[in-house]
C-alpha cells in the first residue's frame, strides 16, 4: 500500500527518488501505525530542519557540528518526504496541509543559505567579502527555482482541470541517467554538503560549486518550463500576460 502512496519518479534526482523517498516510507508507516497525522509529521520535520539551519549560523564550525548540521537536514528531509506519504495514506491531504507544507519549505529556502551567509560572516576568515556573493547567489537561485516549481505545478493543474487540455499525468520512471546527471541540484545533496562545515575551504569549494550548478540548471530549465506552459491554452487560466 506504501507503493502507491509514492510520487512518481519522473524527474525526481536520485538521493530524492533511491534514498530519501524509501526512507520516507518506513517512517510513514511508523507514523500511520502511531496515528500521526501528516501536519504532525510536517512539524517534526520543521523542527529537524530549523534546529540544522539555527546551528549554521549561531555555532562556530567544527567537524561534529558538520556531521551534527547535515544529519538534521537530513532527518528533516526524510520527514518532509514521509507527511506526503502518510497524506496519501489517509486518502489524500487537506489544502490546509499543503499549504502548510509549502510554507515550511518556502521558509527553508529563504533561511538555509541566509544561515550559510551569517556563518561565513560570523566565522570564517575570509580573505575577501566578495566571498560572501556565494550564498546570497545561493539564496536568490533557491528562491526564484520554488517560485518557478511551485507556479508551474498550479498552472498544470489548471491545464489539467480543463477539458480544452491535452495534459496528462505521465507517471513513467525517469532513466536513471538523469537522475544521477541532476544528483546536485538535489536537496539531499546540499544537507550532505554540510558535513564539511567545520573545514573551510573544502566547504566553500563544495558549496560554491553546487550554486553555480545548480544556476545553470536553472537557466537550462526555465525556457523549457515557458515552453511548456505556452502548450496549455487560456481556457481557466486568470493570469496576466501574453496568452
Amino acid at each position: 500500500m506504501l507503493e502507491c502512496a509514492q510520487k512518481s519518479s519522473r524527474g525526481a534526482p536520485g538521493y530524492t527518488r533511491w534514498i530519501n523517498r524509501r526512507l520516507g516510507r518506513h517512517v510513514a508507516a511508523i507514523a500511520a501505525v502511531r496515528g500521526w497525522t501528516p501536519n504532525q509529521v510536517t512539524m517534526v520535520s520543521a523542527v529537524f530542519t530549523f534546529s540544522g539551519i539555527s546551528a549554521v549560523a549561531l555555532i562556530r564550525p567544527t567537524w561534529w557540528l558538520g556531521i551534527v548540521v547535515a544529519l538534521a537536514l537530513a532527518c528533516g528531509y526524510v520527514l518532509d518526504s514521509a507527511d506526503g506519504q502518510v497524506a496519501r495514506l489517509r486518502g489524500g491531504g487537506t489544502p490546509a496541509g499543503e499549504w502548510l507544507d509549502h510554507m515550511i519549505d518556502c521558509i527553508k529556502c529563504a533561511t538555509i543559505h541566509s544561515a550559510v551567509l551569517v556563518c561565513w560572516f560570523r566565522f570564517y576568515d575570509l580573505s575577501n567579502d566578495a566571498y560572501l556573493l556565494i550564498p546570497l547567489a545561493f539564496a536568490l537561485k533557491q528562491n526564484v527555482f520554488y517560485f518557478a516549481i511551485m507556479l508551474s505545478e498550479q498552472l498544470r493543474r489548471a491545464a489539467q482541470d480543463s477539458p480544452r487540455s491535452t495534459v496528462s499525468r505521465r507517471k513513467e520512471r525517469a532513466p536513471v541517467w538523469y537522475a544521477l546527471a541532476v544528483l546536485p541540484a538535489d536537496y539531499g545533496t546540499l544537507c550532505w554538503s554540510f558535513v564539511l562545515l567545520g573545514a573551510r575551504t573544502p566547504f566553500m569549494w563544495v558549496y560554491g560549486g553546487l550554486m553555480v550548478i545548480n544556476t545553470a540548471f536553472l537557466l537550462g530549465a526555465l525556457p523549457r518550463w515557458y515552453r511548456e506552459m505556452r502548450t496549455f491554452g487560456a481556457a481557466g487560466l486568470d493570469a496576466g500576460g501574453e496568452r
